[in-house]
């Protein structure tokens, strides 16, 4: 089971993981079978722990630790998306 930020439970779903890092890739030159290797590792990491629950918070940080190995564009994409950047313009 996955923990939501609002605290809501639902179970893993693969393609959640697979479209955020598809939009975090677009025109970057990372491979679909790159990125079904990152989710194969992040999920094997998940459920070989002893944990049966998991927060988006750990899935996120899986990511980004694996994704900036492969694309550092992607994974500044993918960190801005997930930690939820926001730009500030003083006034």
């Amino acid at each position: 089971m996955v923990i939501k930020k609002d605290g809501r439970r639902e179970p893993f779903d693969r393609w959640k993981i697979k479209s955020g890092i598809l939009k975090a890739c677009e025109k970057r030159p990372v491979s679909l079978e790159q990125v079904d290797a990152l989710i194969d590792e992040v999920e094997r990491a998940l459920f070989n722990s002893s944990d049966h629950e998991v927060s988006t918070d750990t899935i996120g940080l899986s990511v980004m630790e694996r994704l900036k190995r492969i694309d550092e564009v992607a994974y500044v994409r993918f960190a801005s998306v997930y930690r939820q950047f926001k730009t500030s313009t003083s006034s």
